[in-house]
């Protein structure tokens, strides 16, 4: 592997190195979804900053994790960090913790709930009527 081969990006906060497909790093996008990820982003959110849809960081997100031999997210982060894929940047750590709309910013709208009626099996004597007036 040539050190002429490996770049780096910053994506949510973290420092990525990709290379070539086969070059044993991971791609640009494989890298911003473990950067996504580390930083404690939805696959909706990172799909949102990456302009993509949700099922392809999806997808992208099972192929790094067969990649890196691990079942969920937080096992690829570790794994990717084990390996030096990504790393935290220290200064966009501080400058958010600075930021007080940072807060506000990662508050989701709650969900939609419906409301459930519940029915009673048990009939009232006057649900049945004056039958025996």
């Amino acid at each position: 592997m040539q050190s002429s081969t490996i770049q780096h990006v910053t994506f949510a906060g973290w420092r990525c190195r990709y290379g070539a497909r086969k070059s044993g790093l991971p791609t640009i996008v494989q890298a911003q979804v473990a950067a996504g990820l580390a930083a404690g982003l939805t696959q909706k959110e990172i799909a949102k900053l990456r302009g993509v849809s949700p099922a392809s960081v999806r997808t992208v997100a099972e192929a790094l994790y067969w990649q890196l031999g691990a079942y969920r997210a937080t096992a690829a982060v570790a794994e990717a960090m084990r390996r030096g894929w990504i790393a935290p940047v220290v200064l966009a750590l501080l400058i958010s913790g600075i930021n007080p709309d940072a807060e506000g910013m990662r508050h989701r709208a709650p969900a939609r709930t419906q409301t459930r009626v519940s029915t009673s099996r048990t009939v009232s004597r006057r649900d049945v009527g004056s039958v025996y007036a």
